[in-house]
């Protein structure tokens, strides 16, 4: 029997038996579903908290004010910390690990208003690096640069809902609002940012002014004293080289300001690098869970596969005995057996494939949550899924191929279906 003819003999024995055909298909065809929607969920997850943490900044140490719990240099423990401006040229200097170390300076209790409304801002200053560590994209304008900081100018820029609130319907760029009835020109509106993690509020509804303007005219008030700031904002060189960043931080400030290094309450910091590490780990951890329950699911469909293969090989015995009866060698009755398997696992392969993929296409058209990217299915997915089909195909083939092939002429011709 040519190639040609055995494939159309298979197709007509699978037609034959439409509905047992269609629920082993079913199963394979879920179980590949399954595999790939669910790590294309994992990868959407994970990826979509990626982007949120980077609109807070990426690879960002936050290094806030604490308060020592360890003595250190015969100084009690309880003391509260408060970084000076004489501490970020010490850092810059002794911390060759880090790319960045800026101060920031905040208030929010400050009068802003224009000439056509008022509200309430939280208004931060530090410097002109801060844009792009705290991923403030520019939508009109530009940010705050060095020679504003140098020369103490009072310009600002402005969060997107800040400036639709001061400015309705007008263009902001070169016009005043007022910080405590001081005028700032506006030099520029941040482009549209979500956001999903903060440590003091969303930066669409801030003023961001030059550090030296802000410690000319808001200075902090008692109990800080008018040269600290309120946190310092670090990044490394790489993401390699942040433990050493962090390192180096916490021993210059454990040296300026007399505590241990190794004090976490004296100097405590918010790792996003840590941060995003860990969630990747728990996202990597859910999307090999879930593809494991798929890869079940498939395996399930594949004993489906040789479920019905046995119970082929049962209803067609008669017909197998006569094959071999009028000469029929054993290796074409296990071929037979065997493409019947295989074409079963894929189609089922195929269309399992190309629901997956246009689901994942379908639901990434509505609209996504913040930290949600869509189903973003993987080539890895794919291949894994299709990988497993294969063997789960070959394996369920095999052993019902070869009893087909084993089966005794004699024995097959006596054979009462049912019986």
């Amino acid at each position: 029997m040519i190639l040609r003819d055995l494939i159309g003999d298979v197709l007509r024995t699978l037609w034959a038996h439409k509905l047992r055909t269609f629920l082993t298909m079913f199963g394979i065809a879920w179980g590949i579903v399954s595999i790939v929607l669910m790590v294309a969920a994992g990868e959407g997850l994970r990826k979509g908290q990626e982007e949120q943490a980077q609109t807070l900044g990426k690879d960002l140490m936050i290094v806030f004010h604490g308060r020592t719990s360890l003595q250190a240099g015969g100084a009690r423990a309880g003391r509260a910390t408060h970084w000076l401006d004489s501490d970020v040229p010490a850092i810059q200097t002794e911390s060759p690990d880090c790319e960045d170390a800026i101060p920031e300076l905040e208030q929010n209790d400050l009068r802003v208003h224009s000439n056509y409304n008022n509200a309430a801002f939280t208004v931060t200053g530090s410097f002109p690096p801060f844009g792009s560590i705290r991923s403030l994209g520019v939508g009109k304008g530009r940010f705050y640069d060095w020679e504003d900081q140098r020369q103490s100018r009072r310009v600002a820029f402005l969060g997107t809902d800040a400036a639709k609130q001061l400015f309705p319907g007008r263009d902001p760029i070169d016009q005043n609002v007022y910080l405590n009835d001081i005028p700032y020109v506006v030099v520029g509106v941040m482009a549209t940012k979500k956001q999903d993690s903060s440590y003091d509020g969303w930066d669409v509804n801030k003023v961001f002014i030059p550090f030296s303007a802000m410690r000319r005219d808001f200075p902090n008030k008692p109990p800080q004293t008018a040269d600290s700031f309120d946190q310092l904002l670090v990044t490394p060189k790489s993401v390699e080289q942040h433990e050493a960043c962090k390192h180096e931080i916490q021993a210059v400030l454990g040296r300026l300001h007399n505590f241990d290094p190794t004090d976490k309450e004296a100097c405590p910091i918010w790792d996003t690098v840590q941060e995003a590490k860990a969630f990747r780990q728990m996202t990597d951890g859910m999307k090999y869970f879930l593809g494991a329950v798929g890869m079940i699911t498939l395996f399930l469909g594949g004993l489906g596969v040789m479920n019905v293969m046995m119970v082929a090989v049962r209803e067609r015995t008669r017909e197998i005995g006569v094959r071999k009866a009028l000469g029929a060698p054993a290796h074409t009755i296990l071929r037979q057996f065997f493409i019947e398997a295989l074409l079963i696992a894929g189609l089922s392969g195929a269309i399992g494939m190309a629901v997956a993929y246009g689901l994942c296409a379908l639901v990434d058209l509505l609209p996504m949550p913040a930290f949600f990217a869509g189903l973003l299915p993987t080539w890895r997915s794919g291949l894994l899924a299709c990988g497993v089909l294969g063997t789960i195909a070959v394996l369920s083939a095999l052993y019902p191929a070869r009893k087909a092939a084993s089966v005794d002429p004699i024995e097959a011709l006596r054979f009462e279906a049912g019986g």
